[in-house]
Parts: C-alpha cells; structure tokens; sequence
C-alpha cells in the first residue's frame, strides 16, 4: 500500500482545514487507518484513528471535538476534517494503514504498517 497525503498548509486560528490521504496499490477498505502528527523533534502524537469496522478513536486532550476522521472507500482515500484549529496544531501530519491484528492498538505508531509521506500544517495566532 502507498499512501500520499495532501492538503496541508497555513490557516488562521478558528479556521478549519482538511487533509486527504490517497492510497494505492490495495484497497483500504479492511485496514485501520489514522493520523498521526508530529512537531518539531517530538514524538509522533496520535490524533485519530478510523478501525476497518468504521469505530472511530479521537485524541482526548487535544483534538477530541474538533477533528473529524472518515473516509471514503470509493476513492480509496482516508480524511481528517480539522476545525477550530489552533496554533498548537502546527505540525507534520501523518497518515497510516495498518493491517488487521488482534493486537491492534489505535493509538500505537507501530500498529500501523504503511504510511504517506506527511503534510505541513501551520496555525498562526
């Protein structure tokens, strides 16, 4: 699977943005998708995460309420709606697809197996 994320870029504090990752090469449809992030030199933060089975798993301290995950089968493509953005959002975003394991742990980096190459996100104050 390869995944290309996109639809990065500067917003405005309150405002909103979304960002899309396509996949090839194997249809999405029965992996684990989700995003992570990561500023500066810390470690990737998971910000949500869509099972194969569509249960959704937001981050609760910071993006709960505000960041939508979904996706759409047909086109392959995995979303994250941000709305309400704020400058503490400004990071690399990362997509991931992971294959199904009974070990699967949403919030975990490694449970994902394949990810897209990041998209810049900067929310200026």
């Amino acid at each position: 699977v390869q995944l290309q994320a996109f639809g990065g870029g500067l917003a405005q504090a309150g405002g909103s943005l979304r960002l899309s990752c396509t996949a090839s090469g194997r249809a999405l449809r029965m992996h684990n998708t989700a995003w992570f992030r990561r500023a500066l030199e810390n470690e990737h933060e998971f910000v949500a995460a869509l099972k194969w089975n569509g249960d959704t798993i937001y981050d609760e301290d910071f993006v709960k309420g505000r960041f939508t995950i979904s996706k759409d089968n047909a086109k392959n493509t995995v979303y994250l709606q941000m709305n309400n953005l704020k400058p503490e959002d400004t990071a690399v975003y990362y997509c991931g697809a992971g294959e199904y394991r009974s070990t699967y742990a949403p919030t975990r980096f490694s449970s994902y197996d394949y990810w897209g190459q990041g998209t810049e996100v900067t929310v200026s104050s």
